[in-house]
């Protein structure tokens, strides 16, 4: 069970304060309403006319409601006030609340951590499973030398387009040197085996 805070002398004497406005303003209330139910009565004939007596008791209710009005706006300004009071002063509830939303942003910051945690373990076991697949097929072998995986992709779709195929400007050019190489030597040999049967 929490224990009763002491509140200082000031802050004392403040919420002393409200609670007789409260009092005061409720006996206002209920005094002038029970007053206008008696001047609502009709007496007997007296020395005053009628006429003058119900002047008199119209007066009354009009300041009477007035003081019932007056001690409504009393009580609506003493709630606000004491919004203000709590708002200013009862620092631990404030803290209670500020800790709760801490506790409550990190159990959210703990499960978004689990997540992409969950997340990159399998994107990395995903990605193994993709490179071993790569390495281990013909796709990732050019001329005896591993490519990286991006350039091998690359190199296989340039391969496939219809535009390198027909068109022999946007070849890559490292395979028009190869292909150039791969020319000059057939040539060489060419030429070579021609000389050798003119000696014979």
């Amino acid at each position: 069970m929490a224990t009763q805070r002491v509140l200082p002398q000031s802050k004392e004497t403040l919420l002393q304060n409200y609670n007789k406005r409260l009092k005061d303003d409720i006996r206002s209330i209920l005094d002038n309403f029970t007053e206008i139910i008696k001047t609502a009565k009709v007496e007997d004939e007296t020395q005053v006319s009628r006429a003058t007596q119900a002047e008199q008791d119209h007066y009354e209710m009009h300041v009477r409601a007035a003081n019932i009005v007056r001690a409504g706006e009393s009580l609506m300004k003493l709630v606000s006030d004491l919004k203000q009071f709590l708002i200013l002063n009862d620092f631990p509830s404030v803290n209670d609340a500020i800790s709760l939303r801490n506790q409550q942003l990190r159990t959210l910051q703990d499960e978004c951590d689990k997540k992409l945690i969950s997340l990159r373990d399998e994107i990395a076991i995903d990605l193994y499973e993709l490179e071993e697949e790569y390495y281990s097929s013909s796709c990732g072998q050019w001329d005896g030398v591993e490519l990286p995986l991006c350039e091998a992709f690359h190199r296989q779709d340039s391969w496939g387009s219809p535009e390198m195929t027909s068109d022999p400007s946007c070849a890559n050019p490292e395979d028009s040197d190869h292909l150039g190489t791969q020319e000059s030597m057939q040539r060489h040999l060419n030429s070579h085996g021609s000389s050798t049967s003119e000696q014979s």
